[in-house]
């Protein structure tokens, strides 16, 4: 078996976790699904750690332009679907494994006219698709109350009505049409930061990008449809960055593998179904310090990993994995 690829330091994006990755799934064999291809770290590892077929799945047309390139020496064992990891089993069935890398790209982020960065001047897109309403049409048409929930909910912004009421007065003015607009009127609401301290727009930008992709639920979908596709002994892999994330696939994983409690005197626990999946590890696995070192970006990551078992599917209560809901959700 091959030793997964060394990134490179000319790579526009270093995939964190890849080495517990491969080693938590080895030997790794069969068909995989990359539901988040990006510059195609995990993609290239898994192909080069024995892999028969990876087949990439990206919403980015860029993401996908990428791969022809460097996919080309794979030759047919690397297929290409421009796609939403939520929909996975629709691409392929029969899954040997999947692995799903949340967030936004370093490429996507560095890219100032992508609009996801508020470190750079660019128009207020965040549209990982580039398709559909964009972050601008967002800010510039919700309400007060709607803006409020969604940074509360979706970036955990403690300060979410004074900004939501900052960019609702902003744009009286005149749409707010630019990163670094938006940005601004952030900063003037909150204390200057401390050394050390995140920019004060990070929570506003995470939240904004998140309603704009829908990630939340297309990471319930992506779970739901990587358990529908996968074989049993297959694994499924899955890297957060931030709570939400991970509290998310940590409940779905927890009920899925006949982990979600056993009740009490008071409310006896419930005739179980057989679990779909069983744990690799119940706790996450982080970066080691020669990660950290490498790639300070890995700091928050963690990579939870499950087998699945012969049990049919199950159904999903988005409350009881801790989605956030948005007023019109509940």
């Amino acid at each position: 078996m091959a030793a997964a690829a060394a990134p490179k330091d000319t790579d526009p994006h270093i995939p964190v976790l890849l080495r517990p990755l491969i080693a938590a799934v080895a030997p790794v064999r069969g068909v995989w699904l990359d539901g988040t291809l990006g510059a195609g770290g995990y993609a290239r590892a898994l192909l080069e750690a024995g892999a028969r077929e990876v087949i990439g799945v990206d919403r980015d047309p860029l993401a996908l332009e990428m791969a022809a390139e460097w996919g080309a020496p794979y030759g047919g064992r690397l297929r290409l679907v421009q796609g939403n990891f939520a929909q996975l089993d629709q691409h392929a069935e029969g899954l040997d494994g999947v692995v799903l890398d949340l967030g936004v790209s370093s490429m996507q982020l560095d890219q100032a006219a992508r609009g996801f960065s508020f470190q750079k001047d660019g128009p207020l897109d965040m549209r990982m698709s580039q398709e559909g309403p964009s972050a601008a049409d967002m800010v510039n048409t919700a309400d007060e109350g709607e803006l409020a929930d969604i940074l509360y909910l979706y970036g955990e912004e403690r300060a979410s009505r004074r900004i939501a009421r900052a960019i609702v007065k902003a744009r009286e003015a005149g749409r707010i049409e630019t990163t670094l607009h938006l940005a601004g009127i952030v900063e003037r609401c909150l204390p200057r930061p401390k050394p050390g301290q995140v920019h004060p727009a990070t929570r506003t930008f995470q939240a904004i990008r998140i309603a704009v992709n829908d990630e939340y639920g297309a990471l319930l979908g992506g779970l739901e449809a990587a358990e529908r596709a996968l074989v049993p002994g297959g694994y499924l892999a899955v890297v957060t960055f931030h709570s939400i994330e991970d509290r998310m696939v940590k409940r779905f994983l927890q009920d899925r593998s006949g982990g979600g409690g056993a009740g009490s005197r008071h409310a006896p626990a419930t005739l179980r179904k057989a679990p779909q999946f069983k744990l690799k590890s119940r706790k996450a696995i982080g970066p080691d310090p020669q990660e950290l070192a490498e790639n300070p970006r890995s700091r928050s990551a963690k990579l939870r990993v499950a087998v699945r078992t012969e049990a049919p599917p199950g159904r999903t209560d988005r409350a009881s994995i801790g989605m956030p809901l948005l007023k019109g959700e509940r």
